[in-house]
């Protein structure tokens, strides 16, 4: 049987950077592709699939209601959008011929504002928002964020991820009870987060995941959080939600996902670092080349391999190995975030022990001059 590789002369891939969207972030499990299959094969009152599937899921994790919606980023737009909007109709109709009189900047702290694949101020822009930046790149205080509300304020967003700066930044409990003093929602984008619970239960009004990534369904996204919030996000299908709709079997999909995922076992960082020790001793042993361990920079506990690459010793830039890893076959695909310091990440999420064993000798070739695939 033809491989779909095959049938449509596609490069196969070994993902060795993570759940990223570039990659097609996850392969969900069997009950998850069940469930996927049921949504594709039945008619439902979509209102009816909205309402139930996000009841029961609020039910799974302790929140008042939720929503699934088609991405991430799409429940950043989205969220903007209710929150400008609330119960008003006509600027549900008219969101972007809104008077400047309503509010609708949205705070930030300035070290949050990043390009995760694409700005977040254009998913703010896109859901009628003007973003607002609060503190400076490098810290964001309580007061400082508290300095940038002001009564055009619609909604304080708090962006949780490893793209972030870390140091000197108020937290998601703290960013909660600036939005409480000043009577404003707390939107908080968690996409690649793990913990489906904790920015709800630390005082954030919307919470967004990736349903693809860490909850390993269907491409789609998550909005849980608080019912009147919830409830204006719901409104915004007849808004600019329209162009973003999820389908039947994405909703479906992702209810199981979560469903899933709460079951299931997650492997953890111990474990990540036994799968790898092998191959970072293998990796020592090439010349111009240095690996350890290292742990994930926001706080999940997840290990990944440093290959930090003497780029004098072996003769070439570490961006050239990373561009000829992908051109190879199969494509390679590493964490390049500091490959401009001679440093690739190697997330062992997605790869197995034989897959680990390819990688090595990929980048054992590339070294000795040999040209991959």
């Amino acid at each position: 049987m033809t491989s779909v590789y095959e049938q449509y002369g596609l490069k196969p891939v070994i993902n060795a950077s993570g759940r990223m969207t570039i990659l097609g972030v996850s392969t969900p499990g069997a009950a998850v592709v069940e469930a996927v299959n049921d949504g594709l094969s039945h008619y439902f009152e979509m209102k009816d699939l909205v309402d139930k599937t996000g009841a029961y899921i609020a039910g799974l994790l302790g929140c008042e209601d939720a929503l699934v919606v088609s991405c991430a980023s799409a429940g950043i737009a989205q969220s903007v959008a209710a929150v400008i909007a609330r119960d008003d109709d006509w600027l549900l109709d008219n969101l972007h011929s809104a008077p400047l009189s309503v509010p609708h900047e949205i705070v930030l702290p300035k070290g949050h504002n990043v390009n995760f694949g694409a700005p977040v101020g254009t998913m703010v822009a896109l859901g009628g928002g003007r973003l607002v930046e609060a503190g400076y790149a490098n810290e964001c205080s309580p007061a400082q964020l508290a300095a940038a509300v002001t009564a055009s304020t619609a909604a304080i967003l708090y962006i949780k991820s490893h793209h972030c700066v870390q140091k000197s930044h108020l937290s998601v409990a703290q960013a909660a009870t600036v939005a409480r003093e000043h009577g404003v929602p707390l939107i908080v984008d968690a996409a690649a987060e793990e913990d489906l619970q904790a920015y709800y239960a630390a005082g954030a009004d919307l919470v967004i995941y990736s349903g693809a990534k860490a909850i390993e369904g269907p491409t789609s996204g998550l909005v849980v959080g608080r019912q009147q919030p919830v409830a204006w996000v719901k409104r915004q299908s007849q808004g600019i939600g329209r162009a973003m709709k999820v389908g039947k079997e994405g909703i479906l999909g992702l209810t199981r996902a979560v469903e899933e995922y709460l079951q299931q076992e997650k492997a953890s960082g111990a474990a990540m670092v036994e799968k790898m020790t092998p191959f970072i001793a293998q990796l020592n042993d090439l010349h111009g080349v240095q690996a350890r361990v290292v742990w994930d920079s926001a706080g999940r506990d997840i290990a990944r391999t440093e290959i930090h690459l003497d780029e004098a010793a072996i003769g070439r830039s570490t961006a050239s190995l990373v561009q000829a890893l992908k051109q190879g076959r199969p494509a390679i695909y590493f964490r390049g975030y500091k490959a401009n310091e001679g440093i690739v990440e190697v997330d062992v999420r997605s790869v197995s022990s034989e897959q680990l064993q390819t990688l090595y000798l990929a980048i054992a070739s590339l070294l000795n001059g040999e040209t991959q695939g």
